[in-house]
């Protein structure tokens, strides 16, 4: 009872005395109307009504007249007097009545389509109508679930999970809601900013994001969301192609303030084209949008989610121009047993046209919150908000945050600590061998993460060790006094065929330091030492795991490795404008390392075992030696883009390519080093989406030895084979060649890698492949050395086999002659592509 009270209490406390007119939308058959628009006339202030077609308008006292739209509604005015009381008004909207009198067919085509035709001459005109302007914007995001199973792709969902996401028993509930109001700037031809006043969050004091402001329908390619729903994007229906994607039906015309308005139902052609269905409404004889209803779904090339519902209402600002008022995006998700939808809320105000903007408005900060944000008192939302919350979401609000606030008070406490180590329940020592063991060490003055690898999981066997066991523990702290996460890793390796164990460690401060200047600084200081086992190509072609299934099952010990007692010093430091550089001082004493087992499942009659050295590049193993090595690596990637939040930056990317440059040198006769070259490379590598055409990726490079007085093979120019059934790295690797045959200390050399993912663009004109959303991807990897040396390899392939995987059909070309054809299966599509190819891992985890 006590916790009712004061629930109840704050839930008084919270209403806001200042002058309100606020109301309720109905149709005339007493429905509510959700998320119609409430304007005040003649101005660009109003509000938005929410699902329970509730909506409020914070007012001045004096006279207003009031117009409220809802799409496929008849628009209605009322006039209203505020003097010192808050006054409630009620709607009552009408369908709207489509006249279809005065419809012209010519030739027998629909008068849809010439309705269309002008609205596409006048779209150019629309989008580069206002060279400047600026406007408020509330946003309100919401999303909930409506069905959470037990399990998730195998994987069980607590009850205290469910607890903790705010569900109700039936784990049901919202588990996300978050406002913000900012103001909004742009100027011709593409600079943005946004400046977000206030941010709030349920259940906690972070920051909200902010949904992408405007969503332009005078854009031939419409982008909603993230690329990820869609990296094409999708048809406009008035884009320049419009008439050759959509199929449009005239559904007649309305008049609102004097004003004809066309009302158009816009269907896709085809099906799996990434297109909207629904209602767009055209103004007459102007031919600019008045408002949209539009859908997108599965078939529409949607990914992630399973409709995408999108309605825009625009309103006029001055008698030429017209702009966004209101827009709301409702999502649903139904997979894997979940359920789930979403609101956004959108509501645009006091636009103001053509301003004179400061020389410092627009600049590589695109996004920008302000330091006190997120500290804004619940009576300022309460005055603000342009839409009205509903019971559940303000209930939302008072129980999660004044539980968020319990916790936070007693975070620091004794015990609180106590009872998060408690929860991570006994130690089980046993766990080492198959899920490893992670652990927090929670205390009141900074916590302390450690764990052990699984050693299951990190068995490997190769022919020079035989079956190898890992032991990997780590631990992380944060040292509040450096501003700095400290990381100690040491890794024993032990190989039960010859015996060896190697010992070394890994000792790394990462540093990122906000609280100065805002500005984005991270640094990171690496210091390593040991005897280890490593590859004779420092780019790692081959993981373990792929080495390990080869030479166990069909004796292909395509790893060569040798033994190296060493020390390195690391330093990695990147700034703001883009560019990042990483220095290494190394020394090597270099071991060679020798089969001792011959061991594999599937035995061959005729192909030998290869020997543990490149045997394509140098015909017996190297003699130890000693090495000392300075590697430089710089990148830029100009034209960087920020969000700024209050105490952190995240990069956004740029439009442009990373321009890299690495130098290496091996000194002679210092710390007994045999070596003696200089080498170099330049590369350029980017990403570019052309949307409807698909993205295209791309590396290019040129390189070589100024210097090869001594070169070991261990310092060669290498260039990344592959010759497992896997896919190596895209965009980096050779899927085909052998992995040292190519190995050079040339004085040139120059390499290309380029794959283009079509995203739809052929393959959604094929039944099958569109109904299974199998995607297209094709391009080629290439080197060149000298007429003896080169190499050439095309491939084409299908991606977004169960959202997942990609398979490729490979073709390589040596010093021009045809080699050999396979195939290779790696990841990639709307979930594999942000598969990493290496295996996941809590070392490191605390990262820059």
């Amino acid at each position: 009872m006590p916790r009712v009270l004061f629930f109840l209490f704050l839930f008084i406390s919270t209403q806001s005395s200042a002058q309100k007119i606020y109301g309720t939308v109905f149709s005339d058959n007493g429905d509510l109307l959700p998320y119609a628009s409430v304007t005040i006339k003649g101005s660009s202030i109003g509000a938005s009504a929410n699902n329970k077609a509730k909506f409020s308008i914070a007012v001045a006292p004096g006279t207003y007249t009031l117009v409220c739209q809802h799409i496929g509604y008849a628009m209605q005015e009322k006039a209203v007097t505020i003097k010192n009381e808050d006054e409630e008004l009620t709607f009552i909207l009408g369908n709207q009545e489509l006249d279809l009198t005065e419809v012209i067919v010519k030739s027998g085509e629909d008068p849809a389509y010439d309705i269309i035709r002008q609205a596409i001459k006048k779209r150019d005109f629309y989008k580069e109508q206002v060279i400047a302007f600026e406007c408020e914007l509330y946003t309100k995001d919401l999303m909930k679930l409506r069905n959470l199973p037990k399990r998730v792709l195998g994987r069980k969902i607590e009850d205290s999970d469910v607890k903790e996401m705010g569900l109700d028993s039936s784990r049901k509930g919202i588990i996300y809601l978050s406002e913000s109001v900012a103001k909004v700037y742009i100027q011709q031809p593409d600079k943005f900013k946004m400046e977000v006043i206030s941010s709030r969050v349920s259940g906690s004091d972070g920051i909200g994001f902010t949904f992408p402001t405007f969503i332009s329908f005078y854009q031939n390619n419409v982008s909603v969301f993230l690329d990820r729903l869609n990296p094409r994007g999708f048809v406009s229906p008035i884009a320049d192609a419009a008439i050759s994607i959509y199929k449009f039906k005239y559904l007649g015309s309305f008049y609102e303030n004097g004003k004809e308005i066309n009302s158009i139902q816009v269907t896709p052609r085809r099906t799996y084209e990434p297109a909207f269905s629904g209602t767009i409404n055209i103004t007459d004889g102007d031919w600019r949008i008045h408002s949209l209803d539009l859908v997108l779904t599965k078939s529409s090339q949607l990914e992630i989610v399973d409709t995408l519902h999108i309605t825009q209402i625009h309103v006029p600002v001055n008698d030429e121009i017209w702009r966004v008022k209101n827009q709301l995006i409702h999502f649903n998700f139904k997979q894997f047993g979940i359920d789930a939808i979403g609101n956004f809320v959108s509501v645009y105000s006091n636009y103001k046209l053509n301003p004179i903007f400061a020389k410092n408005r627009f600049n590589n900060v695109i996004v920008n919150y302000d330091t006190a944000s997120n500290k804004k008192p619940v009576s300022y939302w309460d005055e603000t908000r342009p839409v009205p919350l509903e019971a559940e979401e303000r209930l939302d609000y008072i129980v999660k945050d004044s539980l968020f606030q319990v916790n936070k008070d007693s975070t620091q406490s004794q015990s609180s600590v106590d009872s998060l180590n408690r929860k991570q329940g006994r130690l089980k020592p046993y766990n080492v061998f198959w899920k490893g063991l992670h652990r927090i060490k929670y205390t009141v003055n900074g916590n302390h993460e450690w764990g052990i690898e699984s050693i299951v999981q990190g068995l490997e066997y190769n022919f020079v060790e035989g079956v190898v066991v890992n032991f990997q523990p780590y631990y992380n702290r944060y040292i509040k006094k450096w501003k700095t996460n400290f990381s100690f890793e040491p890794t024993l390796r032990y190989g039960f065929s010859n015996g060896h164990l190697n010992a070394s460690a890994d000792i790394y401060f990462r540093t990122r330091d906000w609280e100065t200047d805002r500005k984005l600084k991270r640094q990171t200081w690496t210091i390593s030492g040991g005897s280890r086992v490593s590859q004779f190509n420092k780019a790692n072609p081959i993981t373990t795991l792929a080495n390990t299934i080869n030479t166990f099952l069909f004796g292909d010990n395509y790893m060569k490795t040798y033994q190296n007692y060493y020390g390195s010093v690391n330093f990695s430091k990147r700034y703001e404008n883009g560019f990042r550089f990483f220095v290494n001082a190394l020394y090597e004493d270099r071991i060679p390392l020798n089969n001792t087992t011959q061991f594999y499942v599937f035995k061959k009659d005729s192909t030998p075992i290869t020997p543990n050295y490149p045997n394509e590049r140098i015909s017996a193993q190297f003699t130890r030696h000693q090495a000392v090595i300075f590697t430089i690596d710089m990148s830029f990637k100009p034209g960087q883009r920020y969000i700024q939040y209050p105490n952190r930056k995240m990069s956004l990317g740029s439009k442009y390519p990373t321009f890299s440059l690495r130098y290496t040198k091996g000194f002679d006769r210092i710390l007994g080093s045999d070596v003696n070259f200089d080498k170099w490379m330049l590369s350029i590598n980017d990403d570019k989406n052309f949307k409807l055409a698909g993205l295209m990726k791309y590396k290019i490079g040129v390189g070589g030895f100024l210097n090869s007085s001594k070169v070991f093979i261990q310092d060669f120019q290498h260039f990344n084979g592959n010759r497992t059934l896997r896919a190596a790295d895209y965009v980096n690797s050779f899927q085909l060649a052998n992995y040292y045959g190519y190995s050079t200390t040339n004085s040139f050399y120059t390499f290309g890698h380029l794959e283009h993912h079509f995203n739809g663009l052929f393959t959604n004109k094929i039944p099958l492949f569109k109904r299974l959303n199998w995607n297209l991807v094709g391009g080629g990897n290439a080197f060149y050395v000298n007429t003896k040396n080169n190499y050439v390899e095309v491939f084409v392939g299908l991606e977004n086999i169960l959202k997942l995987l990609r398979v490729d059909f490979v073709w390589a070309y040596t010093n021009g002659l045809q080699g050999i054809k396979s195939v290779r299966i790696g990841t990639g599509g709307i979930l594999g592509g942000s598969v990493r190819t290496s295996s996941s891992s809590r070392r490191r985890s605390i990262s820059l």
